[in-house]
């Protein structure tokens, strides 16, 4: 399968979907740091540039369409101000993107804000724009910790199959999702997408999701405010008389980094950003993923700050990996 990128970022889909044999006909990323990402790792997939160009792009064959349009004007910690926002209105330029080349299918991500955006008249016009297209679509909020990342990060997907609304339920749902006599409502606190849990090894734990993903939301609020925010991971030490409160300190050890040695964060009075190659297994990247020659430096110089960018921009791989499986079987099952 052939696909196209837009607001490829550092390539989420491509590290998720490169086992399945398909190919990259060519990204669109305009941002500097993520776009060198690109070229160093994929250096034969050209990049097409700004989106909103699209009518001037090379004709091409594409099966598949695939992009995150900018999250800010739909976040709920942003301005809301949805279409009115040129980023937001960049979701409707992914839809003339799919006009012209008319994919089989299409994958979209953004933030769960996107749902209530102007009283959700934003997302139901993108909706009801794919549906205009020929369209069959489906949507879902999954959360990037049944996927086996230690983070907790909702994500509303829409899945769209040309002519074939059921092939793009298919994709997202369990059949027992889409039967008549649904199973009871899970337990407070079971993520909308553990359907797929049981599908992917390894997955994390209750215990490693509660240690961590209150420093790994902070990943994306990093990307938002650019890049200044990391994520820390700390408790409040109780009192030597055992009663009240001491203060804050971090105390886990780095499960990310458990592997390669036995560093404890526990020491009083001081906490421990995340490294960079801990928000890239945060992410599902491989280690140093984003860890590039850059502004003529060697890699092993590459500055920390773009890299925390790019990565809380990111889709997480685990769950793109697990899209394209769906929509892999789903294709041949078809055919």
């Amino acid at each position: 399968m052939k696909y196209l990128s837009v607001c490829a970022g550092i390539e989420a889909a491509t590290q998720g979907w490169h086992h399945l044999g398909w190919e990259p006909v060519a990204f669109s990323e305009i941002e500097p740091f993520p776009s060198a990402v690109l070229k160093h790792h994929y250096p034969n997939v050209p990049n097409w540039g700004d989106m909103t160009q699209y009518k001037n792009w090379p004709d091409a064959t594409i099966d598949l369409l695939v992009g995150g349009t900018p999250c800010q004007s739909f976040s709920v910690a942003g301005l809301r101000k949805g279409l009115e926002d040129p980023r937001g209105n960049l979701m409707l330029t992914f839809l003339g993107i799919a006009d012209r080349y008319r994919p089989k299918w299409i994958v979209w991500e953004n933030v769960p804000g996107v749902l209530s955006s102007n009283g959700g008249k934003d997302f139901g016009t993108f909706l009801a724009a794919l549906g205009e297209l020929g369209y069959g679509w489906a949507y879902r909020v999954l959360d990037a910790q049944w996927f086996g990342v230690a983070q907790r990060r909702r994500r509303v997907f829409v899945v769209g199959c040309l002519g074939d609304q059921r092939s793009a339920a298919a994709v997202l749902f369990e059949s027992e999702g889409v039967s008549r006599n649904p199973a009871p409502s899970r337990e407070k606190g079971k993520g909308v997408a553990i359907d797929a849990q049981a599908s992917l090894a390894p997955s994390c734990t209750d215990t490693v999701t509660a240690k961590w993903s209150k420093g790994a939301e902070a990943l994306q609020q990093g990307a938002q405010d650019g890049g200044n925010c990391i994520p820390i991971l700390m408790r409040q030490r109780e009192g030597k008389d055992g009663g009240g409160k001491g203060p804050l300190i971090s105390e886990e050890k780095s499960l990310t980094l458990a592997t390669s040695n036995d560093q404890v964060l526990a020491k009083q009075m001081q906490v421990r950003r995340l490294a960079p190659v801990e928000c890239e297994r945060l992410q599902g990247f491989p280690d140093d993923y984003t860890r590039i020659p850059w502004k003529r430096k060697p890699a092993e110089d590459c500055p920390d700050g773009p890299r925390y960018k790019a990565l809380g921009n990111s889709m997480a791989v685990p769950c793109m990996r697990w899209i394209g499986e769906r929509i892999n079987k789903q294709a041949h099952d078809n055919n």
